[in-house]
């Protein structure tokens, strides 16, 4: 069965060095996906004025929140003993964010109460299903 729960958080969104604004997202995990986790920002903070969802590796986030981790389109850094940045870059350019380190091990932990890690490609709904259809047989 599968199982989406998402974590309200307060985030940064950081301009340069002395222009940043304060904004609400959402962490998102969803078992159907379990080795990503996704960031949705509300409409109001995107340049077309829609709704944004980042997808990313889950070890990703928890490996940026001790050293610097990512490569290619996502970046995740400590910047503080308090504060965690993630940095997507997309065609229309970059988003610099910064977030509550507490906030993200608080959704981690509880993304690993769900799929603990290691488990992702363990028993999936086919093969549930599979197991389903042998028993009948």
């Amino acid at each position: 069965m599968s199982a989406v729960f998402d974590h309200a958080v307060q985030a940064r969104l950081i301009a340069d060095p002395h222009t940043s604004r304060d904004l609400r997202a959402a962490l998102r995990y969803d078992t159907t996906d379990p080795l990503a986790v996704r960031i949705v920002f509300p409409a109001d903070a995107s340049l077309d004025g829609g709704e944004v969802a980042w997808a990313f590796g889950r070890e990703l986030l928890d490996a940026g929140l001790h050293e610097p981790a990512g490569e290619g389109d996502v970046h995740v850094w400590p910047r503080s003993g308090t504060s965690t940045v993630i940095e997507l870059l997309s065609h229309e350019g970059v988003a610099v964010v910064e977030f509550d380190s507490a906030d993200l091990r608080c959704f981690l932990l509880r993304s690993y109460d769900v799929v603990a890690a290691g488990q992702e490609h363990g028993e999936t709904d086919v093969e549930t299903g599979l197991a389903a259809l042998l028993r009948g047989v």
